[in-house]
Order: C-alpha cells, then structure tokens, then sequence
C-alpha cells in the first residue's frame, strides 16, 4: 500500500472515530466494481444478524498491515452485525499451519492477546514460526498458554475447523487475502483497504435494507 493509501487510511480511521459513524453511506457501491455477489448465497453461523467475514492469514504481509485497521473499524459495528476471522491455507503448509495456529490460540484463550503480536513476529521480527514446535515455544515465551495451545493444536477440533475454513474459502471463491465478504451475498472488492472498510459499510447497509 502506497503512503497516500496509509494517509487516506488513517484520516478515514480518524474521522470515523471522532464522529461515531462507519462511514458515509449515501451511495450504493457498483457491482462488478465495488462488490461482486456470491453465487450461490452461502448460509452464514450468524441467524438473525449480519455476518461479515475477513478471510486472511498471518503469512500474507498485506492482512498483517490491514489488521490494526479492520480491528478498530469491526469494533465500532452495531449490534446486529457481527464479525469473524477465517484463516486460509491455499493448500500452502505454512499457511495451514499459521490458520491452525489461529484456532488453538482461540481454544487456549491467548487469540486476543497474541493474534496481533503473532503478525509482528512473523513479518517484522521474521520468526520462522511456521511448525507447532516454534509456534508452541513461542506462544509460552510471550505469555501464552504453551501446553494448552499445542494441545489444541494437534487436535482433532482444530483440525476440522482448519479443513472447514479452507472449504468455506472455496465455496466463497476466495482468491486472494484480506477479503471481506457480507452475509454470504457480497465480496467486496476495492483499490485500497480504505475502500474496502467504506464498501463493506455500504454492503452491510443493502443488507439491512
């Protein structure tokens, strides 16, 4: 991302925090250029409410960059919409493991205090925390649970939700990450991650309405 996207970014960031509002949603995005549909409608794990997806992982430089930015904007969302993560592998070892990483550091209750750090060790330290022995190693030495998290790493629930979330990203027709996509119908499509959060704001609304 260039650093007028980073500018852009950060002064939407800014303006949306002091005015309490997601982001100005007089205009309908474009389909074929703002958003693309899902077909078929996926069923989400959110009756009742809007589900809004990120797929990522931790491999890829550009979720880690946009992470700090959809953390904050996903927290200012209303109530009827919620928010998940899922973590990909695109038949890639490393990426398969980071995304199993992602779901045993949710079991062992660590995935608030470490998701964001986990990012930073890999693309700013350059850790090669790619196999469940640095990553349990790891996850012990920055305050984690060490013996839960590679328990829950090697398990049989972990596993399922690791092949689950790579099946849902093919049924979603996720070719690239960070992706976001809204109840099933949308996939967002943008220029700059900017966009993307204003896209997905406009999305959630035609939802609504």
């Amino acid at each position: 991302m260039s650093i007028r996207n980073r500018a852009l970014v950060a002064l939407w960031v800014l303006a949306t925090a002091a005015t309490g509002m997601s982001a100005p949603l007089h205009a309908q995005g474009v389909e074929g250029t703002d958003y693309r549909r899902i077909e078929p409608p996926q069923p989400t794990d959110s009756p009742g409410k809007i589900e809004v997806i990120e797929f990522c992982s931790y491999m890829c430089p550009h979720c880690k960059e946009f992470y700090p930015l959809v953390s904050t904007w996903a927290a200012k969302l209303p109530r009827n919409v919620v928010f998940r993560r899922v973590p990909v592998g695109f038949n890639r070892p490393a990426w398969i493991n980071l995304a199993r990483a992602y779901y045993a550091l949710q079991v062992s209750g660590d995935l608030d205090k470490l998701d964001g750090a986990l990012f930073h060790a890999i693309h700013d330290e350059h850790l090669q925390l790619f196999d469940e022995q640095s990553l349990a190693d790891w996850v012990g030495k920055n305050g984690g649970h060490e013996e839960q998290f590679a328990a829950a790493y090697a398990s049989f629930g972990v596993n399922n939700q690791t092949v689950q979330a790579d099946q849902l990203a093919e049924k979603y027709g996720i070719e690239a990450v960070p992706t976001l996509t809204v109840n099933g119908e949308y996939l967002v499509m943008a220029q700059t991650f900017a966009e993307m959060l204003l896209n997905t704001d406009r999305l959630i609304a035609q939802a609504q309405s």
